[in-house]
């Protein structure tokens, strides 16, 4: 139920994060072939918890890449499209009944995130109640009886970290906010946060230190959130799984080698863990620089 399409601007950080490569891992020796890229592989989901009670919470997160383009496939929950722009097939679908977009106030193809749901939420807010950041278009946050769902693109620190030192103060007035909402009721966050948190959750960690994406100033801005009462689901139920990728630059052919990073994640308060079915990484959907992700939920 969230995010947003990747454009080359300002937002999308240098060539050598993209690419996801270190210097040295682009020399190949001469007379050796590659080695065959390890893959990773979605296990079947599982649909309990650990009590036993079934889900009946399904919330996927897809960083799509052009929405036009891709209308017609399934599960697109977030676009840089401006909702005057928005095609036929989007603002029609029936299945999805509950539909809310969000975009910058002043770039149009922008960021941007937006929301389909099935089940009507009891509220619906946008922004964080902070102009400096709501102008971008960045969050959406429905109100369920259970619990909030909020589903954002996290702002990315740009070539040459231009906008690490912006990139900090989202990071810690989000923190904030989700603190804030955590009070009320557990919540459910989702999206492209633009971080990969630990070594494993990219191919070429040492290549990357200086990268939008893996700066020790990132990497400590998601530790705090996890600090603050938070679980990053994933490595929750697979602390050791490695190669486990949500985005691959277009180039090098990155996807086909597995050289990724994960960068999408849902995000729980700790309160939800007992009602934590899985979280999973779908790899093999395409469309997209990014794949989608599945939360199962019983609550």
């Amino acid at each position: 139920m969230s995010k947003r399409g990747k454009k080359k601007d300002e937002e999308t950080g240098d060539v050598d994060q993209e690419n996801g490569a270190a210097p040295d891992a682009k020399k190949a020796k001469k007379g050796k072939e590659a080695e065959a890229p390890i893959m990773y592989e979605d296990p079947p989901d599982k649909m309990t918890t650990k009590d036993g009670h079934a889900a009946n919470w399904k919330i996927t997160s897809w960083n799509v890449d052009g929405l036009r383009a891709w209308v017609k496939k399934k599960g697109l929950d977030e676009t840089k499209c401006a909702e005057k722009a928005l095609p036929n097939e989007i603002t029609s679908m029936p299945e999805y009944p509950h539909k809310y977009w969000s975009g910058s106030e002043e770039k149009e193809g922008y960021s941007g995130v937006a929301m389909l749901c099935r089940t009507e939420p009891l509220k619906v807010t946008y922004g964080i109640g902070k102009e400096e950041h709501d102008k971008e278009g960045r969050v959406i946050t429905a109100e369920f009886p259970n619990f909030f769902l909020v589903t954002s693109y996290v702002p990315n620190a740009g070539k040459g970290l231009v906008r690490l030192d912006y990139r900090k103060t989202w990071d810690v007035d989000f923190q904030a906010y989700l603190s804030e909402l955590d009070q009320r009721k557990p919540v459910v966050l989702c999206g492209d946060l633009n971080v990969a948190h630990q070594e494993i959750d990219l191919k070429n960690p040492k290549g990357n230190k200086k990268n939008a994406g893996f700066t020790p100033e990132e990497r400590e801005g998601f530790s705090k959130l996890l600090e603050a009462g938070f679980v990053d689901s994933f490595r929750e139920l697979y602390p050791e799984q490695a190669y486990a990728y949500t985005f691959w630059t277009y180039m090098m052919n990155s996807r086909s080698k597995n050289v990724g990073w994960r960068l999408d994640y849902f995000v729980l308060s700790r309160t939800l863990l007992p009602n934590l079915c899985d979280s999973k990484i779908r790899g093999a959907a395409m469309g997209s620089d990014h794949c989608p992700i599945t939360l199962h939920l019983a609550i």
